[in-house]
């Protein structure tokens, strides 16, 4: 599987943005998708994630209610909507996938094995 995410720019606070990330070669159900997000100077961190076939979204804590992940199949992309955008928000976003292993909930970086390239989100005070 190859990803590739886009759909980055600069936004005011409070505004609202969407993320995408267009997913070639095979896919599975069962396969974890997810975003994380690298501001300069920190660690990537987890952002959200869901499982291909669907199921219950997670989200790390400071963007629960804000932003929502969701895929859409049939046009092989995974998108991530971002709404009230706060300063802290800025950072290179990059969507992930682990296409190994059995199911579950996994939020650490290394348990992903596909990274597409990132977009950077600007978000302006």
């Amino acid at each position: 599987v190859q990803l590739q995410a886009s759909g980055g720019g600069l936004v005011q606070a409070g505004g609202s943005l969407r993320l995408s990330c267009s997913v070639s070669g095979r896919t599975e159900s069962n396969y974890y998708m997810g975003w994380f997000r690298q501001a300069p100077g920190k660690e990537r961190e987890f952002v959200a994630a869901i499982k291909w076939g669907g199921g219950r979204p997670n989200y790390v804590d400071s963007v629960k209610g804000r932003f929502t992940i969701s895929r859409d199949n049939t046009e092989n992309t995974m998108y991530l909507q971002m709404n009230s955008l706060r300063p802290e928000d800025t950072a290179v976003y990059y969507c992930a996938a682990r296409t190994w292993g059995l199911s579950g909930v996994f939020t650490r970086r290394n348990a992903f094995d596909t990274w597409g390239q990132g977009t950077q989100l600007t978000v302006s005070s």
